[in-house]
């Protein structure tokens, strides 16, 4: 392959052309989306050798059995069945690992019907192919002209070609109902090709495009999530996280998934802290609560409830008896006099690996030599 490469990781895949022309295309394994590792990887089980994962372009994959009576493994092109047609895929899991992803979408081999893999794709396939990949671009730009000329509120995301070039997948996003039949009239004469129109939401159009997040990793929603759950202000209440619209959204738009992630923990710990209604009563003032740490359990308290500069730190269970005393009558002491809880310090390892942590040292050394060897006012008072 020369330097010509390309790489498709909308699919997967590295696509060049050799010295003599032709088109080569090797699947890239990592690239994709919704990617998953073959941890049972060399384990055979004959039950499961005629299942296939297909990928195709973003996170659009099924499972489907090999009539082909070929070899197939792992990025292998296979030609297959489709609605109408055929279709080009990348093989991107085979053996046991097959059943594990039929268990989580819930397919019983047994009563499910399987689409078919045809056979290996051909150097012609492979050619049609990428003629049909090339073109999506202009598709993608050109459908959403004509949606504004027909005045129609929606967002056309993402076009995908089938491998055979007959068939296009076009992926919109619309907040309310869209009537657009005349719209696909208007498609099928402009690109002349069967037109299927999937209706997506936000975050499964920020899962087709991918990213970073700004956690530095890869978006979740391009990595691993598949179904997504509602997401509410609730989750970032439950977390003492500040309402800012701005670091509370995602790339998509709306609230980021990762908040649902913890939101378990921190109910599970607010189950253990007390709801303080009102202050504190010590023998020498109120003690209002300014702030708590939920997942220490740890919550603070001060005299003055207009200020957070002297803040005294009592641990959830303590609080809890201080409440049982004051609905007795018994005030204690004084908060000063409480002992601090014990939290685990963090250690920060940051500045171990400074280039200049040894120069301090070698400075000392050469103290030390100086030290040893006699003054020359010594000397001399010694002749």
């Amino acid at each position: 392959m020369n330097e010509s490469k390309q790489y498709d990781c909308s699919r997967g895949c590295i696509v060049g052309r050799k010295e003599s022309g032709e088109v080569e295309c090797n699947y890239r394994q990592g690239c994709c989306k919704l990617e998953v590792y073959d941890w049972l990887s060399g384990v055979n089980q004959e039950q499961y050798k005629e299942f296939f994962e297909v990928r195709f372009k973003n996170t659009r994959k099924a499972i489907f059995r090999n009539a082909s009576g070929q070899s197939i493994k792992t990025g292998d092109m296979v030609i297959v069945e489709a609605a109408n047609g055929h279709d080009l895929g990348i093989v991107t899991l085979e053996g046991p690992i097959v059943a594990r992803q039929m268990k989580c979408k819930r397919i019983n081999p047994e009563t499910f019907e399987f689409k078919k893999i045809y056979r290996k794709a051909k150097l012609f396939d492979i050619e049609k192919w990428q003629e049909a990949i090339a073109r999506e671009h202009e598709t993608m730009i050109r459908s959403r002209q004509i949606a504004a000329e027909l005045g129609l509120e929606m967002k056309i995301g993402d076009v995908e070609f089938q491998g055979d070039g007959t068939k296009a997948i076009f992926y919109y996003i619309a907040d309310g109902r869209v009537d657009f039949r005349q719209l696909i009239k208007v498609f099928a004469d402009e690109f002349r090709i069967r037109i299927e129109m999937k209706q997506i939401g936000a975050r499964q159009e920020a899962g087709l495009i991918g990213g970073l997040g700004v956690c530095g990793r890869e978006l979740c929603c391009s990595n691993y999530i598949s179904s997504f759950q509602s997401i509410t202000t609730s989750a970032a209440r439950c977390q003492d996280l500040s309402l800012n619209p701005q670091k509370l959204a995602g790339q998509c738009g709306k609230l980021k998934c990762c908040l649902n992630y913890e939101t378990a923990a921190y109910m599970d710990a607010q189950t253990r802290i007390p709801k303080v209604n009102g202050p504190l009563e010590f023998e020498d003032g109120l003690a209002y609560l300014m702030k708590t740490d939920i997942l220490k359990e740890i919550m603070y308290f001060s005299y003055d409830p207009s200020s957070l500069s002297n803040l005294y730190a009592l641990d959830a269970s303590e609080v809890r008896e201080i409440i049982k005393m004051n609905r007795n009558g018994v005030k204690p002491e004084s908060l000063q006099t409480e002992p601090e809880p014990s939290v685990p310090e963090f250690v920060t390892a940051v500045g171990d690996d400074s280039i200049t942590r040894f120069d301090e040292a070698r400075k000392r050394r050469k103290k030390k030599k100086n030290d040893r060897r006699p003054d020359k006012k010594q000397k001399k008072d010694e002749k």
